[in-house]
């Protein structure tokens, strides 16, 4: 089955100022989506109607023939038609929130998680204990190293509740599946030709060893350039081999590409380097196809998989890579390249960064840094592995075959994106069996219809006014008539919200006989009854209407 997709160009797009890792998955994952429905359908869920459109183009331009349906935001009977929503990331709770409308059981969610390390992301992640998320949601953990994440932050909060409570902690937790992100990986199929071209465009002569570094130049958000620009120059200086570093990504702004350029120039002099932007699709194409190998020491909390490296086992490139959270899951060390040792201070050595970025001492940025500049990639492995790779071009062909094998059968995004749909149906499953269970439906039946934070204005603060309408409040007629409210309506200081003409003439007809109360108001004039006492209110503001307790109220 697929999902209906919640989408909001930010989320799936790359025309975007600033381009992350989540909108390139974003971007996989969507095309991934097209190509499954074959042609099919495919439907957004978006309360924007533009957001509704901008999926419509992309679609097409993935594939003409692939139609696509909207849901509104409000229309949560069409999203149980559907059967699950699918959002692109970890924030479950106000979704959650809003399917109580329908019912805790009307339709599945299902959200992936990026990075994890903003404060934000971890509070949503925390109070999946506390929010309407149930066993028949799901979480996708993109690698086990966030599983893990994602455990140890719903233990911490489970015991948390338990001391703040007093009682045991028994909400049933959403399934974590452990399912990686994915690269299309017919996008790196390069030819000779294709190969010989990029070279050339590159500056490569035929001997060059072209070590490619491909994504962000973000030292606190991506990984910081010493240890690469140092083994770099070692390598360069032990063998004598001419290597050339390739640097295929965008910076986050101009003093962090001055501090890679002065990087290079500082500690790498010995290796000639070529920039390639990020943001062109062709250059970053023309940098795989032309590379030799691929090299990606991630040390940020904030990376959580990390594409590139399948890229680069997709393009036949062995890769060279920290041994860092998702990096783990992808690349086999010795196999399609060499994983390298990291080293990082033990749990507990982190609380006084932490304290400091809860106070507000330290932004989001100066506390990546400062957990970042702590991770150390083992300098003596990494120089080694990198000689072996630069001196034998047999290993680098013998494991860039392996990549690309293991990239084809497990990565792809057409197999990743089958794992998306059986869990989709396994979601499904579940959620019908617990309709099958009478304890289950009663449990349900007793869920609040909607979250605290959107109960509705006149529940939340049913406090502010002298009282409420109610059914027995009289309703009656001003002297202004049908044609008096058309003229009041056109201007502009009561232009807001207004009542539709054609319905303020049935409220005043049915009230022509005399005052009712809006009970029999209702049945007259054939109003909904849930929008009856917001009808009346605004006539009544505007004083179309005049409102009366009933006779023998208590003042």
């Amino acid at each position: 089955m697929n999902a209906a997709i919640l989408f909001e160009p930010d989320g799936y797009l790359l025309t975007g100022p600033k381009l992350m890792g989540r909108q390139a998955a974003g971007h996989g994952f969507l095309r991934a989506a097209v190509q499954a429905a074959a042609g099919g359908r495919l439907t957004a869920y978006t309360p924007i109607r533009q957001s509704a459109e901008a999926f419509r183009r992309a679609v097409a331009e993935i594939d003409p023939r692939c139609e696509t349906a909207w849901i509104p935001g409000s229309r949560l009977d069409l999203l149980a038609e559907a059967g699950v929503l699918y959002r692109p990331d970890q924030i479950l709770g106000p979704v959650a929130r809003q399917r109580l409308r329908a019912g805790p059981a009307a339709y599945s969610l299902c959200g992936v998680t990026h990075t994890l390390a903003t404060a934000p992301t971890l509070d949503a992640i925390a109070k999946i204990l506390v929010e309407p998320v149930m066993a028949w949601d799901a979480l996708i953990c993109t690698s086990a190293a966030a599983r893990a994440v994602v455990d140890a932050v719903l233990d911490h909060q489970a015991d948390y509740l338990r001391w703040r409570t007093g009682q045991p902690v028994a909400a049933a937790r959403p399934l974590l599946p452990i399912i990686p992100l994915g690269v299309h990986t017919s996008d790196f199929a390069f030819s000779g030709e294709d190969r010989a071209a990029a070279r050339d465009l590159l500056g490569l002569a035929p001997d060059d060893i072209a070590v490619l570094f491909a994504g962000r130049l973000s030292v606190n958000g991506k990984a910081h350039p010493f240890a690469m620009f140092r083994a770099l120059q070692k390598t360069a200086e032990d063998t004598s081999e001419p290597v050339v570093l390739v640097i295929a990504g965008q910076a986050a702004s101009e003093p962090m590409a001055r501090l890679f350029r002065s990087g290079l120039a500082d500690i790498c002099p010995a290796v000639r380097a070529v920039f390639v932007d990020g943001k062109d699709a062709g250059a970053y194409r023309q940098a795989w196809a032309g590379a030799d190998l691929f090299i990606s020491l991630a040390d940020s909390i904030q990376e959580t998989f990390g594409l590139t490296p399948l890229e680069a086992m997709a393009a036949g490139l062995p890769a060279l890579v920290s041994d860092w959270n998702g990096y783990r899951d992808t690349v086999r060390d010795g196999v399609d390249g060499f994983r390298v040792r990291t080293w990082a201070p033990p749990p507990g050595a982190g609380e006084p960064i932490a304290a400091a970025y809860e106070a507000g001492e330290n932004g989001y940025e100066p506390y990546l840094a400062r957990a970042n500049t702590a991770v150390a990639v083992d300098m003596g492995e990494l120089t080694l592995r990198l000689r072996d790779l630069v001196t034998d071009p047999a290993l680098r062909r013998r494991m860039g075959a392996a990549g690309r094998a293991r990239a084809r059968e497990v990565f792809d995004w057409s197999v990743v994106f089958r794992s998306y749909q059986a869990l989709w149906d396994e979601q499904t499953a579940i959620r019908r069996k617990a309709a099958e269970n009478p304890v289950t439906l009663v449990w349900q039946s007793r869920a609040p219809r909607t979250g605290s934070d959107h109960m509705g204005p006149f529940e939340t603060f049913a406090a502010y006014p002298t009282g409420p309408i109610t059914p027995r409040t009289v309703v009656s007629r001003t002297d202004a008539t049908p044609e008096a409210y058309r003229e009041l309506i056109r201007q502009e200081a009561v232009s807001l919200w207004t009542i539709a003409p054609e319905l303020a003439d049935r409220v005043l007809a049915a009230l022509a006989a005399g005052p009712l109360s809006l009970e029999d108001l209702v049945a007259a004039a054939d109003l909904a009854p849930l929008r009856a006492a917001e009808v009346v209110a605004r006539l009544a503001k505007i004083d179309v209407l005049a409102l009366a307790e009933p006779p023998g109220a208590r003042a």
